[in-house]
């Protein structure tokens, strides 16, 4: 599997990590604790190769790809200390709204730093290095950015996979036009394997189908790293909240009013760096409107928490080029990520995620 990333940040960093760690796993094994596959239509986490890279980053841009997984201000929590050398050099990718202007007020080790390498032609970098999908990692609010990567795949034949809170393969005309390319393509908005969007989604959930009527709720969220740093920017966040509220209001059969759901990030601390605090309430009604309340406080290393759903998100999309598949994946994107085409109950996206895996139905 041949793929390239965009943005090397902490979850990338992460998802080489694992893909190293998960590499020593014995070719005989049948599990792997932290995955939900370790192999998934022939593919295993090793199969991944990455053959081209870019960022904005100055002391990320010219560096190998296994340097530059663990420069500033990346601070995910080590899977492996190293990774596998790599003859992949990080190359600059265009800009555009990818760096918020209060990055330059805060400390080189916390902050993007934008290098002043000329951005490369994305197309021609995938088509030369074989690449087949691309992995979308910029940071929330990179409107622009995203869309010029997105051009980039059509314009190559590559696949797109969107992790960000830009809404292009959810969006009706992005996802026409990577069907008529013949291009499969998975987002958007990526959920992380147990964070604070599928904790909130199922918590919902079963107040809903346990009949008790969910009256208020909200979700806040605290973190160190560069994506926290980065939403401080809240015009940055327009569809990040978009994103994030749907993934929960989805599995509510019935309108709660705007003014009683609140679900985004809070603030940024730095010496959480990667590390992710989700603080989650749910007030309701119960038999004979007794009231019924849940608090939650969640605590995850971000980055790994994500890394598990896009080496299955990978696989998936490499199976559907496989089988001459094209447009968004539904029930892949629907699982992983938060503003997906279509919402779906997360039992009824893996039951069918086991479907195309055995019958090839995507």
């Amino acid at each position: 599997m041949r793929i390239a990333i965009a943005g090397l940040g902490n979850c990338a960093s992460s998802l080489l990590q694992g893909i190293e760690h998960y590499r020593s796993v014995p070719a005989e094994a049948q599990e792997a604790w932290g995955l939900m596959h370790l192999d998934m239509g022939g593919y295993r986490p090793s199969d991944i190769e990455v053959v081209a890279a870019f960022d904005i980053d100055s002391r990320k841009v010219g560096r190998p790809l296994h340097e530059a997984a663990f420069a500033a201000p990346n601070c995910t929590t080590a899977i492996c200390d190293t990774i596998a050398k790599s003859d992949v050099a990080v190359q600059m990718g265009p800009i555009h709204d990818g760096v918020a202007a209060h990055m330059a007020d805060y400390p080189p080790d916390k902050a993007f730093r934008v290098s002043d390498d000329e951005p490369v032609d994305v197309a021609r970098v995938l088509r030369d290095s074989g690449a087949e999908i691309l992995l979308s990692y910029l940071p929330v609010g990179s409107d622009k950015a995203a869309k010029s990567y997105a051009e980039a795949c059509l314009e190559s034949g590559v696949s797109f996979i969107n992790c960000v809170p830009v809404f292009i393969v959810s969006d009706p005309q992005w996802g026409e036009r990577f069907r008529a390319a013949g291009i499969p393509c998975a987002g958007d908005d990526i959920k992380s394997q147990v964070g604070a969007t599928i904790l909130h989604r199922m918590a919902v959930k079963l107040f809903a189908d346990r009949g008790v009527k969910v009256n208020r709720t909200y979700q806040l969220n605290t973190g160190g790293n560069t994506d926290f740093l980065n939403m401080l920017e809240r015009a940055r966040l327009k569809s990040k909240k978009v994103s994030k509220t749907e993934a929960v209001t989805s599995q509510i059969p019935y309108d709660i009013g705007a003014d009683n759901v609140h679900i985004g990030p809070s603030d940024y601390v730095p010496w959480q760096k990667d590390n992710k605090l989700c603080f989650l309430r749910i007030e309701g009604e119960g038999f004979g409107g007794a009231p019924i309340e849940l608090e939650a406080r969640l605590s995850v290393q971000d980055s790994p928490n994500s890394a598990g759903i896009v080496i299955d998100i990978l696989r998936y999309v490499q199976i559907a080029r496989d089988r001459g598949l094209a447009g968004p994946l539904l029930p892949i994107s629907a699982y992983t990520m938060k503003h997906p085409p279509v919402q779906m109950p997360d039992v009824e996206a893996a039951r069918r995620i086991e479907e195309f895996l055995a019958n090839g139905d995507a």
